[in-house]
């Protein structure tokens, strides 16, 4: 297998997505949904080589979920087919508002994922290997092989990134808390929300998350609309959030990790990859999908100026 920017590991399941109250008997739209998927389709749309490891159900559903990936560019060789398991698959009901996300996620394909599935990591010599804190909450499988992923004797060198994620609905803060501080120590770059880091570790402001982190080379804390920080040089660098009339939340987490990781893809320094992550995060925040569905302006501007010749005017 050819060499590959970046490598994304997780669960990624089929949405079906309701109209109307699900009571009603109404139609259902089917669409996709994963955190380290959505980062990959990003960094893919971004110009990068990106690739997406996982296991899926040999069901539609499957097919489904593989073949949107596919599409944005990503490669999918990676992924699995489980002959018995199925895939992952969540309901939105989107009459009950935040209530109304259903998970039929226990014992699917994705949740045996293990240790041994490193390999199809390794084997593609990536300059970065993503994942986040869903996979560990999904099995003791998959916890084991989130610690491999982040065990810096395994792989050729690869930096580790790890958005911590923290997902209520699979797992409490107070059995959450421990494991993903332990995980998040061993990366190399970590992404955690300012609210997230207070409701798992008490840390009420980015200064106290990295004193919980203080061996991570690069720790950004994000503060919603505020801003985000990145700790890892000579001194904190922070860059505020513009201003965005948001449509929906979902997916601009990933979309953020995915535009900080093309600006370190693209050898760019801290403040130009949180502008850049800000941007990605802006346009799905504008939008009603969870996936980046074109660069935008903003990180166009920041790669033009980027390459400009000494002395143009930036």
């Amino acid at each position: 297998m050819s060499r590959i920017d970046a490598v994304c590991v997780g669960e990624t399941m089929a949405v079906l997505t309701a109209a109307e109250a699900l009571t009603e008997g109404t139609r259902l739209s089917v669409g996709t949904g994963g955190a380290e998927s959505n980062v990959a389709m990003a960094l893919a749309r971004l110009g990068h080589r990106a690739a997406w490891v996982s296991r899926v159900g040999d069901d539609p559903f499957g097919r489904i979920v593989t073949d949107a990936v596919a599409r944005c560019g990503v490669d999918v060789r990676g992924v699995e087919v489980d002959p018995v398991l199925p895939t992952g698959l969540y309901v939105k009901d989107t009459a009950a508002g935040g209530a109304g996300v259903l998970y039929y996620r226990k014992g699917s394909a994705a949740s045996v994922m293990s240790a041994a599935d490193g390999e199809k990591v390794w084997s593609r010599g990536a300059r970065v290997v993503h994942l986040s804190g869903i996979t560990p909450a999904l099995s003791a499988r998959a916890a084991a092989l989130s610690e491999h992923l982040l065990d810096r004797r395994s792989g050729d060198g690869a930096l580790r990134s790890f958005d911590v994620n923290h997902r209520p609905a699979l797992w409490t803060a107070r059995e959450a808390g421990p494991v993903l501080l332990d995980l998040a120590r061993r990366a190399d770059l970590v992404f955690v929300g300012r609210d997230e880091a207070e409701r798992l570790w008490g840390t009420p402001a980015a200064e106290d998350v990295r004193a919980v982190l203080p061996e991570v080379p690069s720790l950004v804390v994000k503060d919603a609309g505020h801003g985000a920080t990145c700790f890892g040089g000579a001194a904190p660098v922070f860059v505020p959030a513009p201003p965005v009339d948001v449509v929906e939340e979902v997916g601009a987490g990933d979309a953020f990790a995915a535009g900080f990781l093309s600006g370190l893809l693209d050898g760019f320094p801290s403040d130009r990859r949180l502008s850049m992550g800000h941007a990605a995060a802006g346009e799905v925040l504008r939008s009603h999908g969870d996936t980046l569905d074109r660069v935008p302006d903003e990180i166009r501007r920041i790669r033009a100026t980027a390459s400009a010749p000494s002395g143009t005017p930036r």
